[in-house]
């Protein structure tokens, strides 16, 4: 009976070993796992520092370029107005005028603006023309005119043709006149009438 004992004793011994296996097979496994979820957190907690840091440095750099495309704008917002003053020096009414944008680093920048030009006519033809000359060249002055520039160009053409018109107008007339006092006598007769066109 002592085999049997025995045997009874080593299966139970071999079946408590294998129980104690298996307990201890989970309790590694457990433990594992442990150990991997605790790694991963600190990988984690490792990265967030890293992802942050990155992050940081993206919206950082994001900044920078808006900042450098703002100030670049601002220049040439300034350079187009000062344009405009330079070459219509004498018919500025008012220096230039901005609008502004806040940037990230809480700087104003200018993003639009103007320059008043007095755009009148002359007190004869021959003022207008050169007056009409002297505003288009103000309003084509910068590199690249805006659609307000270009406007203000084909406004100024308009009026010096329009002075031409009565300076040849003017001239005719006088011509005329002339002719009828060195011949003592009416033109009448040899002239068609001219007309301005307004």
């Amino acid at each position: 009976m002592v085999s049997a004992l025995a045997a009874t004793s080593s299966a139970a011994l071999q079946g408590w070993s294998a129980a104690a296996g298996a307990q201890r097979m989970q309790r590694q496994g457990a433990s594992r796992d442990a150990s991997a979820t605790e790694q991963a957190g600190e990988e984690r907690s490792a990265s967030t520092p890293d992802a942050r840091a990155a992050n940081d440095a993206e919206q950082a750099r994001a900044m920078q370029r808006e900042i450098e495309r703002l100030s670049a704008r601002d220049k040439e917002v300034r350079a187009h107005e000062q344009a405009h003053m330079a070459a219509g020096a004498g018919l500025v009414t008012r220096g230039a005028s901005y609008s502004y944008v806040k940037g990230p680093d809480g700087r104003r920048y200018a993003t639009g603006g103007e320059v008043g030009i007095d755009t009148s006519p002359g007190k004869t033809p021959q003022e207008t023309i050169d007056k009409a000359q002297r505003i288009r060249a103000a309003a084509l002055a910068p590199a690249q005119p805006s659609g307000q520039d270009l406007q203000v160009a084909a406004q100024a053409t308009q009026m010096q043709m329009q002075a031409q018109m009565e300076l040849v107008l003017q001239r005719r007339n006088a011509a005329y006149s002339g002719m009828a006092e060195e011949t003592g006598g009416s033109t009448a007769q040899r002239r068609t009438p001219l007309y301005a066109v307004a």
